[in-house]
């Protein structure tokens, strides 16, 4: 038995989802407890020389507004001295990577909530939200791949992996939001 639930254990990603009231506006905020890090890949950090990388971030969200129920993805850039993010907010500047191809994503407001459900890495870097459907989430959670891509400021993209398997973490998100079959 004890060999059943450590092989149980085993499989677990470090990121857990973690819930929020917000007491002010009565939302609850679905979440994990630290978002998904992506590091800028090889051949992008090839091609500067910087000192201190740039970072980005991503993690789901459920707002439920007394059953009334919608999801987003939460991005963080924290900008290096490397060659820098456009402006994230911008139509088409973010784009998911999976699988079967590209997933332009479209910046959204937020309902109001009090606090937001992620911490930036940094004060100084770039922070938004955009439209998520659970197909999408379910989509991302079954991806081998996921890479964000982010239009540079010259114009150029800018391609981040992640420093972990992002399966499991948004797998075991969809799982305690109740949104899978299993």
């Amino acid at each position: 038995m004890i060999t059943g639930v450590l092989a149980g254990c085993g499989g677990q990603s470090a990121i857990k989802p973690a819930e929020v009231l917000d007491e002010r506006t009565g939302i609850t905020v679905g979440a994990l407890q630290e978002p998904i890090e992506f590091v800028i890949n090889a051949q992008n950090a090839a091609l500067s020389n910087a000192k201190r990388a740039t970072f980005a971030y991503l993690g789901p969200i459920e707002w439920d507004r007394m059953g009334d129920i919608s999801y987003a993805l939460w991005v963080h850039v924290a900008p290096g001295n490397d060659r820098q993010v456009g402006d994230i907010r911008a139509a088409g500047a973010v784009t998911v990577n999976l699988d079967d191809g590209p997933l332009v994503l479209s910046p959204i407001e937020t309902p109001g909530v009090g606090q937001g459900p992620y911490k930036p890495a940094v004060s100084w870097g770039q922070t938004s939200y955009f439209a998520l459907t659970v197909d999408m989430l379910k989509h991302m959670a079954g991806s081998q791949k996921l890479i964000l891509n982010f239009r540079a400021a010259d114009g150029t993209t800018l391609d981040f992996v992640p420093s972990q398997d992002t399966r499991a973490t948004l797998t075991q998100f969809t799982r305690a939001r109740g949104l899978t079959d299993d």
